[in-house]
């Protein structure tokens, strides 16, 4: 078959330049979107009286024919085929003969494609919802079920204040719950239609737009026919989002890396998302963990190599624009994957309270210790210093800061009574912070019912 551009020359192309243009290796898989696309469009030009009522039919037909094909596995490639724009295309000719030529009238594959990697896309972030809905399940979940586990929380990876095992959870939902939302907006920005726009200046065929777009589910049409063919946005803010989401997931894997080593003991992998290691029988490794971990940075790599091919393209369709794809695909298979594991390894935590127990420290309980002084009238810059005074002198001493005796403390201030006792109290102190988004358990219960209500939407 002849590329469908192949009119004014002479010859085809060279092979190496077949080979490096050609996209059908990956593009394959909007198949589904294209011969949705053809559908719609040979509607649009049989309502245009381009085409009669009875080729119409006979077109879909053929179309429908080839959907069969894909579905059942039995479509065969040829060698000439450019893309799967093409390939549909040419399997149609084979079907209905000539006529199927008529199906191009008005339409550029500059519009087609994008129509078509908008469908696709469209469908693809539905399912990735769907994904982000189950991990957020799992996490609410954890957090519901070890609602008075409490361990060390930290900053600059040092022992900080305590906190609950479920406000560390639940701080994991919200990012991921922000992940949703902006899946949402991205969907939004996707869902505008394309066809129709032509190569770049529009239709002169009468093809109806706003009914394309309606049959194809489409929010509208994109008003301009330049920007139509030309919007690769939405591409870009979807590896961005996958990027974003990425980065979460990493973050949420560092943590567990760390907690489940014997150094910290805060949680147990289960086995079924660990591996073992071919020399070392005693290993137990995070390995689902650490791929996690390290698909964030494909993930990102993906978003900064795609910026790089847009950022110096004219006005109008460039053939640079074919790069959006693998990227794209990329980043929607590695998160289809991902997803569900991550999931995994949350459903199947087992948490370790004893171990976050065991390390719970009294310098945990130094802000509370400059609390207890301001309730006593003392300035809080001037407790945060004297607490710190305290720490040094406790550290000196080689004793917890509870071990410090009365006297010692009183040296430092005489703020300090018998009642300081009272303060090193770590269920106290979660307790303590019951303000919204804080970690005693009635706040934490708030964002339990916050995290449910914001899955039922």
């Amino acid at each position: 078959m002849a590329r469908l551009w192949g009119g004014r020359y002479r010859g085809g192309p060279a092979p190496e330049m077949s080979q490096f243009a050609d996209s059908l290796s990956f593009d394959q898989r909007l198949w589904k979107a294209d011969i949705a696309g053809s559908i719609a469009y040979a509607h649009a030009l049989a309502r245009a009286g381009v085409l009669t009522p009875e080729e119409g039919r006979q077109i879909e037909a053929g179309l429908r024919a080839i959907h069969r094909e894909f579905e059942e596995g039995t479509f065969a490639f040829q060698a000439t085929d450019e893309d799967i724009h093409t390939a549909v295309e040419r399997r149609l000719g084979e079907l209905i003969g000539p006529l199927a030529g008529k199906l191009h009238t008005g339409r550029s594959r500059n519009d087609q494609v994008a129509t078509d990697l908008r469908l696709w896309l469209r469908e693809e972030i539905d399912r990735l919802a769907g994904h982000l809905v189950a991990l957020q399940e799992a996490a609410l979940a954890q957090a519901e079920a070890h609602l008075d586990c409490i361990l060390p929380g930290y900053t600059h990876l040092q022992p900080a204040q305590p906190l609950r095992f479920s406000h560390w959870m639940l701080a994991h939902f919200w990012a991921w719950q922000r992940d949703r939302e902006r899946l949402g907006e991205v969907r939004a920005r996707v869902n505008w239609c394309p066809l129709g726009a032509g190569a770049l200046a529009g239709s002169s065929w009468g093809v109806d737009r706003a009914a394309l777009a309606q049959e194809l589910g489409f929010a509208g049409v994109i008003p301009n026919s330049l920007d139509a063919v030309q919007d690769r946005d939405f591409v870009a803010e979807f590896l961005s989002w996958g990027a974003m989401l990425g980065v979460h997931l990493s973050r949420l894997a560092e943590d567990l890396i760390l907690w489940a080593s014997p150094a910290f003991g805060f949680v147990r992998l289960h086995e079924a998302y660990t591996t073992g290691s071919s020399l070392m029988p005693q290993k137990r490794n995070p390995d689902s963990l650490e791929l996690l971990r390290g698909k964030a940075g494909r993930l990102v790599g993906n978003l900064t190599g795609f910026l790089v091919a847009l950022k110096g393209l004219p006005a109008g369709y460039n053939r640079d624009l074919q790069e959006d794809k693998e990227p794209l695909f990329d980043t929607v298979d590695t998160l289809l994957a991902a997803l569900p594991v991550a999931a995994g390894v949350i459903r199947t935590l087992e948490p370790q309270p004893e171990r976050m127990r065991a390390a719970l420290s009294d310098d945990l309980l130094a802000t509370d210790l400059a609390e207890y002084l301001v309730r006593k009238g003392v300035p809080f810059r001037q407790s945060h210093h004297l607490v710190g005074r305290l720490v040094a002198r406790a550290e000196d001493l080689g004793v917890p800061l509870r071990k410090v005796p009365l006297a010692e403390m009183q040296a430092i201030s005489p703020a300090f009574g018998e009642d300081v006792q009272g303060v090193f109290d770590f269920e106290a102190s979660v307790e303590a912070r019951r303000s919204e988004g804080g970690t005693a358990r009635e706040a934490i219960l708030r964002q339990v019912e916050a995290a449910r209500q914001a899955l039922a939407r």
